[in-house]
């Protein structure tokens, strides 16, 4: 099977023990070059070896990563926060 695009969404949410990181290292790897990936965070690039629990692994998946990427950084509240917020009815005065 050839994926043309991989999403992941919230990565290091919850850290990756060491088969997680490593199953994620092998899927980067193979996508790498061949296909697309979108990785959304709240962590900077220099947290990524707690994330995986290992630095090297961390700046493996990176390497491969930000190679021919654009990496957006995007500053602010929560969108989901916000429209939450709107959502809800004011309350009584």
């Amino acid at each position: 099977m050839k994926l043309r695009l991989i999403v992941i969404d919230e990565l290091g949410f919850l850290p990756k023990d060491k088969d997680g990181s490593d199953l994620f290292f092998q899927i980067i790897s193979h996508l790498y070059e061949q296909g697309s990936v979108v990785v959304t965070t709240n962590r900077a690039f220099k947290a990524w070896g707690k994330i995986f629990n290992d630095n090297t692994v961390a700046a493996a998946v990176l390497d491969q990563l930000v190679h021919h990427s654009e990496v957006a950084k995007i500053e602010g509240a929560s969108c989901r926060v916000k429209n939450r917020k709107e959502q809800m009815p004011q309350a009584a005065e």
